[in-house]
């Protein structure tokens, strides 16, 4: 059974850091395609970054030189560093899965795992 498990999230302040974990069981992080999400009170969930096969990444616009996705294989672990946070970063963030290979970004339709989410504030 796949397990993906978020920590990390908390309260900063604008210009602060946080580092988001999100621990695979069941699942190897290592070839699979993963990506954060994030869904602020009342807008709809929306792509922040993902990994394909090939290890290519990619980030939405509002993140791009702010928000760095890695992964630590030994540890079957994603990770999702994030700098320079402002109030518009407030959001649940999490970590989605894919059940196979991937080129490219994926709709977050087509993930086939999602955790329970990580919450992140950020005040002005």
């Amino acid at each position: 059974q796949v397990q993906l498990v978020e920590s990390g999230g908390g309260s900063v302040q604008t210009g602060g850091s946080l580092r988001l974990s999100c621990a695979a069981s069941g699942y190897t992080v290592r070839r699979n395609c993963m990506a954060w999400f994030r869904q602020a009170p009342g807008k709809e969930r929306e792509a922040v970054a993902s990994y394909d096969s090939y290890g290519n990444t990619a980030y939405a616009d509002a993140v791009k030189g702010r928000f760095t996705i890695s992964k630590d294989n030994a540890k079957n672990t994603l990770y999702l560093q994030m700098n320079s946070l402002t109030p518009e970063d407030t959001a649940m963030y999490y970590c989605a899965a894919y059940d196979g290979g991937c080129y490219g970004q994926l709709h977050q339709s087509q993930y086939n795992y999602w955790g329970q989410g990580t919450q992140v504030t950020v005040s002005s």
